[in-house]
């Protein structure tokens, strides 16, 4: 489905955002009744109001750099929503013109953030998986060499960028070393750059994926539904290979939006699904380590992208029969 022309491309360059990314606060998130304490990268205060604006501005200026952009390129890329709006406020500040790619089932609300940018939005078939996404990007820049593509799933760029920023930042905001850093994976980008770099300084530092239980792919599993937007999508990111892992940790649909929802409440965090998944599973594992131990993780991006999804439904049942029928699915698929 392609929607209306966006407003006319400008070449005029605004940088003054860049300076607004990274160098993002580290909070200590106490859970009394758990009797845990965890520490949390906010990456929902960067200015496109996600993680992903670090991958955006390091990748263009990247291509920038090495001659890949010109004043008729057009930026092109799939995405679950947070790295379409990091891009097309990157395009719109340097003077770029965007197209995303993105599943019809991607919430309203990253759609107007996409558009209010200036940026085309593509929607392909609900339900498809990044690959058709991914597949139709290499087919548009095949037929047309004005399409620069990111490549965010496969350019170690993206996990680069993080050892030298987000991680190194962790490492400085920290209290001591780090004993555990969990988190979830859509790319797979700041899995394997943090690990990396919090492996390279705390050598008995545990890296922990996150994934949903209904997708639970590297444990071995099939693909199903779930409702944490933005991870699991249906593949294993090639990035994700080179990530450090030491275990996996599942996480339920349904887990993830209580602990979001207690996220908003309880400490005024205005965060999305996937940060509530990051520190459900971050609780879960700092339970199994010593007392007092360091286990960090990502609050990934603002909620305001989600205000028409099932984050916001206050139905507590809903939860647990998306639970039942989560496990029926699978089940039939087994």
């Amino acid at each position: 489905m392609l929607l209306p022309p966006p407003p006319s491309h400008s070449a005029q360059r605004n940088e003054a955002v860049l300076s607004l990314i990274g160098n993002t606060p580290l909070v200590e998130l106490r859970f009394e009744p758990e009797g845990v304490t965890i520490h949390a990268k906010c990456e929902f205060l960067n200015p496109s109001g996600s993680i992903k604006d670090r991958l955006a501005q390091c990748i263009i200026l990247d291509a920038e750099k090495r001659g890949l952009l010109g004043p008729d390129s057009i930026i092109l890329e799939c995405t679950s929503g947070n790295t379409g709006i990091s891009l097309a406020m990157i395009g719109a500040a340097l003077g770029y013109r965007v197209t995303i790619l993105m599943s019809g089932s991607a919430s309203r609300e990253r759609r107007l953030c996409i558009r209010q940018f200036g940026a085309e939005l593509i929607l392909f078939e609900s339900g498809a998986s990044y690959q058709t996404g991914i597949d139709i990007s290499l087919a548009m820049a095949a037929k047309d060499s004005r399409y620069f593509l990111p490549r965010q799933f496969e350019n170690p760029l993206n996990a680069e960028d993080h050892v030298h920023t987000t991680a190194q930042e962790i490492l400085w905001q920290v209290p001591h070393l780090v004993d555990a850093f969990v988190a979830g994976y859509g790319t797979g980008g700041s899995l394997a750059g943090c690990g990396k770099a919090i492996k390279a300084r705390c050598p008995d530092a545990r890296v922990i994926a996150m994934e949903p239980e209904e997708a639970a792919m590297l444990a071995g599993e099939l693909p199903c539904c779930h409702w944490i937007e933005g991870i699991a999508g249906g593949f294993v990111p090639p990035l994700l290979r080179a990530a450090p892992l030491d275990g996996t940790i599942k996480v339920k649909s349904a887990e993830a939006l209580a602990m979001t929802q207690r996220l908003n409440r309880q400490f005024g965090l205005l965060v999305g699904t996937s940060s509530g998944a990051n520190v459900a599973a971050a609780v879960k594992i700092a339970q199994d380590l010593r007392p007092g131990a360091c286990v960090v993780t990502l609050l990934c991006d603002r909620a305001d992208r989600y205000f028409s999804t099932r984050l916001f439904n206050d139905d507590g049942a809903d939860l647990e029969q998306f639970d039942a029928n989560a496990m029926a699915a699978r089940k039939a698929k087994d």
